[in-house]
C-alpha cells in the first residue's frame, strides 16, 4: 500500500498558521494580565478600596459609636487591610461585650456584630443600683432606678465574692432565679460566705455561697411541702430545716414539750 507523501511546501502554511495562533494567544493573555493590573491599581487608588460604611449589629446597651471607636476602623481605612482578629480582640476588651465578629460586605461595607453580656443582678450602693453582668463585672459608671427584673445584692464589698455569687446564680433554674428579690451578704465567724435571701413569695433563705446553687435548686420542692399560711426562713447552711416567723401558741408549746418528754 502506498503512503501519501506531504511535501514541505504544503506543510509550511499550516505551521505558520499554528505559530500565529499561539502568538495571538500569548498576546491576549499578556494584555489581559496587563489590563487587570491596571484595573487593580485604579481600584486601590479609588474610594471603592476604602471603607464606605461601618454598621454595628447586636448591641443593646453599648453605644454603636463606642464599638466603632474600639474597632479603630474609619472611612479612610483600607477595606482589604483590616485585620479582623485584631479588631475582634479590641472590641472584646469592653466589659459588656462577650463576643465580636467582623463581616466584610462587597464592595466596601464593614459590619461589626457583637454579643453582649446580660445583666443578671444589681449591686446597691450609696448612689443607686449598678448592673452586674453575668461574668461578675459591675458596671460602676451606670446606675438605674429600683430594679424589678433581677435580684439586688446588698452588703457586697469584694469583687471576687460578687463573681462567685454570679457563678452560682447562673446555675439556678429560671423559675427559682426569678423568685429571688434580694441577696444580703451576712458573713459570720463560722461562714464568710453566708447569705440571707428575701424571696418574692414571702419566704426568706439562709444559705452559703459555696453550696448555694445545689441547695437552692430544691427550693420549689421544699416550699411545696410547707403550709401556705406559714411563712418563715428556710435554712440551707449545713442541714435543711424550716423556721417559722409565727411563734408557737401556748397549746403548741405544750404539745411540743409533751412530745419531747415521750
Amino acid at each position: 500500500m502506498e503512503k501519501k507523501v506531504v511535501s514541505l511546501e504544503d506543510r509550511i502554511p499550516k505551521l505558520q498558521h499554528q505559530r500565529k495562533q499561539k502568538t495571538n494567544r500569548r498576546l491576549i493573555s499578556f494584555l489581559s494580565i496587563f489590563f487587570l493590573l491596571i484595573l487593580l491599581v485604579i481600584y486601590f487608588q479609588s474610594p471603592l478600596s476604602k471603607v464606605g460604611s461601618i454598621k454595628v449589629e447586636g448591641n443593646a446597651h453599648v453605644d454603636a459609636k463606642e464599638i466603632i471607636n474600639l474597632s479603630e476602623i474609619t472611612t479612610s481605612s483600607g477595606f482589604w487591610n483590616i485585620n479582623t482578629k485584631n479588631v475582634q480582640k479590641s472590641i472584646e476588651e469592653h466589659l459588656q461585650i462577650k463576643k465580636a465578629t467582623i463581616e466584610k460586605k462587597f464592595p466596601n461595607q464593614v459590619v461589626l456584630v457583637v454579643n453582649e453580656y446580660e445583666s443578671m443582678a444589681y449591686l446597691e450602693d450609696q448612689e443607686g443600683y449598678r448592673p452586674i453582668l453575668e461574668n461578675g463585672q459591675v458596671l460602676k459608671e451606670r446606675t438605674v432606678n429600683i430594679p424589678a427584673d433581677a435580684p439586688v445584692l446588698i452588703g457586697w464589698k469584694k469583687e471576687d465574692h460578687i463573681k462567685e455569687m454570679m457563678s452560682e446564680l447562673k446555675k439556678l433554674s429560671p423559675s427559682i432565679f426569678n423568685s429571688i428579690s434580694e441577696i444580703h451578704h451576712t458573713p459570720d465567724k463560722t461562714d464568710p460566705w453566708l447569705v440571707h435571701l428575701y424571696m418574692n413569695d414571702g419566704y426568706e433563705v439562709m444559705a452559703s455561697v459555696r453550696t448555694f446553687s445545689k441547695k437552692m435548686n430544691t427550693y420549689t420542692k421544699i416550699v411545696s411541702q410547707l403550709d401556705e399560711d406559714s411563712k418563715g426562713i428556710i435554712h440551707f447552711e449545713v442541714g435543711t430545716y424550716f423556721e417559722s416567723f409565727t411563734p408557737l401558741t401556748t397549746m403548741e408549746e405544750d404539745e411540743t414539750v409533751n412530745e419531747n418528754e415521750r
